[in-house]
């Protein structure tokens, strides 16, 4: 039987990629994703596994590189201005097929902003942050439940598609508290790490790289990523819907603001109207071929967002013109309320 616990949400995290069997965390402190590192430090020493602090983030997301290649299931997690500063090195991850699971809470910005949950990091998270024509997978989960379930599907995905995954939490989820299941981790048949750099004594030597001078090698080593990342669009879109094809709006939200949008469209559900909500779970690949279904100039859509304005470029794309797309937002670390969604609601109903 699942066992019913009580944790925070970093916690939550940092425990699950433990029974995930992550043995390799290396990361530096900043606010609000500290518990993390901190959990770690006292966790990993326990089940053989290992602990850095690294001097810096660069440190740790180069400290990681080094481990998936010799074949680790590693990790690292900070927030906003500490991913910014390993976007580099994600990018070289990315470019050297390198399994590794990244974890971004959230907080206010531009530059050091404050410290509240935000969402504004989503066009980093999506559109790829650093150089180059790479893509991470991104989930976006919206209870502790998901935070434990997503993070131990982050390791499998990684290592399946030999490609960094992210875990985009924020601020809020990060620091709460609320009962959640401990589902089992049954590890899946992963393809066998023929790529990995443990030594060659007994084996032709391996090489593991981002760097490709040759006449054409890394056009063709870009065509082999993008197939890739197409396949990821055909096998790893996951989102919900709640009441979706009987609506006249269609909230669109993730994370936490999808939790608080929920509680508003349930409630104005029960006074007669006729609101929907999709909550996309995977923010790369874009179930965009699912809102695509649902858009036509019956309906119309209000994308809800922690930040100025970022994935409602993605419902647009999905929609192409078909249904109006609109957009209310709290940049800058500030929560909506239920309440404020609902008025922004009945504003388009009236």
């Amino acid at each position: 039987m699942n066992k019913k616990v009580l944790m925070k949400g970093n916690e939550t995290i940092a425990e699950a990629a433990i029974q995930a069997c992550c043995r390799f965390y290396a990361g530096y402190p900043i606010t609000p994703q500290n518990e993390i590192p901190e959990y770690m430090a006292r966790r990993m020493p326990e089940v053989g596994g290992v602990f850095i602090q690294a001097e810096s983030e660069l440190a740790a997301i180069n400290i990681v590189y080094g481990a998936s290649a010799a074949g680790a299931r590693a990790m690292t997690s900070s927030s906003s201005p500490g991913i910014s500063l390993k976007q580099e090195c994600i990018s070289y991850l990315a470019g050297s097929e390198l399994p590794a699971v990244i974890v971004n809470i959230q907080r206010g910005g531009p530059g050091l902003g404050n410290i509240s949950g935000s969402q504004a990091d989503y066009f980093q998270a999506v559109k790829g942050g650093g150089h180059g024509d790479y893509r991470l997978l991104v989930y976006a989960p919206y209870n502790l439940q998901e935070l434990w379930d997503l993070t131990m599907l982050a390791f499998d995905k990684a290592e399946e598609y030999r490609n960094p995954v992210m875990i985009l939490g924020d601020g809020i989820l990060g620091q709460m508290m609320e009962p959640f299941y401990t589902t089992p981790y049954i590890r899946p048949e992963l393809p066998e790490k023929d790529w990995v750099l443990d030594g060659c004594k007994d084996r032709e030597p391996r090489v593991i790289k981002s760097l490709y001078m040759g006449e054409g090698e890394l056009e063709m080593k870009n065509n082999l990523l993008q197939k890739k990342y197409r396949k990821m669009k055909d096998k790893e879109v996951k989102f919900e819907g709640y009441f979706t094809e009987e609506s006249e709006v269609l909230v669109v939200a993730f994370g936490i603001a999808a939790r608080i949008a929920l509680s508003s469209v349930r409630k104005l559900r029960h006074e007669g109207l006729k609101i929907g909500l999709f909550r996309p779970i995977t923010l790369f690949p874009f179930p965009e071929k699912e809102l695509s279904i649902l858009a036509g100039e019956d309906r119309r859509f209000l994308t809800i967002e922690m930040n100025a304005g970022q994935m409602v470029e993605d419902v647009r794309l999905a929609v192409n013109g078909r249904s109006d797309v609109l957009f209310y937002g709290r940049p800058g670390g500030s929560i909506m309320t239920p309440e404020e969604v609902q008025k922004k609601i009945l504003e388009i109903v009236h």
